[in-house]
């Protein structure tokens, strides 16, 4: 499925608004939802005259970070290794090896955020040993856990551990472990056929200067791969729904959820593990952002409304590519509103929330309780406030105040429900039920 030539002509619209006011020499961009490509387009001059400008290769810089996530991700998943494991456990006593997988992944390790000697994106590569000697520990800039700190210098040392866990190279467990079951056959370590030249834009003359594409050895983890805007599309799907030989769509919505985020930038932004976070959408953005010399690139997927969007460009002239990727989706969202699940009956009540269902009070505030699916969803005004499950016998909650909160059904000696209790939260029939223990007693 693909969208209307009137959402197409908004989209190239707002692509060509991108392109001419940021000076990018040229720009691919797609969009995916509900599991499929809707569109793709492409503007400026062509970045390989000839060639199929969606098959054409692009540096995906700091996008690769949550491809090296991911692998990280994998191997918590197959007990291998542990967030808060120290990545000394693997890589030994070097540099910043005491800082714990989880704060590498979410740049909160205190770490200094680029290695010493000369700037590593413009640089030849240096081999992991050379790397490590010259990047002592002694370059942090705040104590691990203080804030959000960026950090290239991690995704180095990430991995390393992914190398040495493996028993092969970084870039093996990436083609073996994320591009082969994706099917990313267009996305290589460096350029493979078909690939954009890099550019950066003189301020004043307007004029391109070409910009070198190294092999960044030691640092590639942290942004060396290459890929099509197809290939992009396919792992923007993934980053959306998850795939059962990469990683489930519940690791990656826990690799979602918020781990730092800097004081000083308000709302505006936080990081998960491995992926930036942005406001905007349904709620919340996940993805990333990328940036090597000559090239920019976003994905970022909004799992509330099962859409994604990849923007590639082949100019380095300090315009972001987030922008573009939300202002398409924004388009999308205008033009083709994002369509809500049929409602459908809930099946037979569990036992377990037999009694449950209709209006509890905390104290004198009214809250309904009601079946949605197969979840228990307590609303107040309207408003949802939290949201419960049956696992294994027990009623768990998911969302809200109580998540990981374990709902009690207080029952009578004749089986119906007396009260709830949340965590020593009381819930009564009528407030203040004098039959049920309220805490520090009954009022009046």
């Amino acid at each position: 499925m693909s969208v209307s030539d009137h959402t197409a002509r908004r989209l190239r619209a707002r692509l060509a608004h991108a392109q001419s006011t940021g000076r990018l020499p040229s720009v691919v961009a797609g969009l995916v939802r509900d599991g499929e490509p809707v569109w793709f387009d492409a503007y400026g001059d062509p970045a390989a005259p000839g060639h199929d400008p969606l098959d054409v290769q692009y540096r995906i810089g700091s996008i690769t970070k949550t491809m090296t996530a991911v692998l990280v991700l994998q191997l918590v998943r197959d007990g291998r290794i542990a967030l808060d494991d120290p990545a000394s456990a693997v890589l030994g006593d070097v540099g910043y090896a005491d800082r714990s997988i989880r704060t590498l992944l979410a740049h909160s390790s205190g770490m200094q955020s680029e290695p010493a000697g000369s700037w590593w994106e413009r640089s030849a590569g240096l081999p992991w040993d050379e790397l490590v000697a010259a990047n002592d520990g002694s370059g942090a800039v705040f104590p691990a856990h203080q804030e959000f700190h960026y950090s290239n210098l991690g995704y180095a040392l990430l991995g390393e551990l992914v190398a040495r866990l493996l028993g092969g190279t970084w870039w093996e467990a990436v083609r073996q472990r994320i591009l082969a079951p994706l099917g990313m056959a267009r996305t290589s370590y460096l350029p493979d056929g078909a690939a954009a030249p890099g550019w950066s834009v003189h301020p004043y003359e307007s004029t391109l200067v070409a910009e070198p594409a190294t092999d960044t050895g030691a640092m590639a983890p942290a942004g060396q791969v290459w890929a099509t805007i197809t290939d992009l599309a396919r792992y923007t799907t993934f980053l959306l729904d998850g795939h059962p030989d990469v990683l489930s769509a519940d690791a990656l919505a826990r690799a979602f959820a918020p781990q730092s985020g800097n004081p000083k930038d308000g709302l505006r932004s936080g990081h998960g593990l491995g992926f930036q976070l942005l406001p905007g959408g349904s709620g919340t953005l996940a993805g990333h952002t990328g940036s090597m010399p000559g090239f920019l690139a976003t994905t970022l997927v909004d799992r509330g409304r099962r859409v994604g969007g990849v923007v590639l460009t082949n100019g380095t002239v300090g315009y972001s590519p987030a922008t573009i990727v939300i202002e398409l989706l924004d388009e999308l969202e205008r033009c083709e509103p994002t369509i809500a699940p049929a409602w459908t009956p809930s099946p037979a009540l569990p036992l377990e929330l037999a009694g449950v269902p209709g209006v509890w009070h905390w104290g004198n505030t009214p809250i309904v309780f009601a079946m949605e699916g197969t979840a228990l969803v307590a609303r107040r005004s309207g408003v949802e406030l939290y949201r419960f499950a049956v696992v294994d016998g027990r009623v768990v909650g998911l969302s809200g105040y109580h998540a990981g909160e374990e709902l009690r059904v207080v029952r009578r000696a004749d089986g119906s429900v007396g009260h709830l209790d949340i965590a020593t939260f009381i819930y009564t029939r009528e407030p203040y039920d004098p039959e049920a223990p309220i805490p520090g007693g009954h009022p009046g």
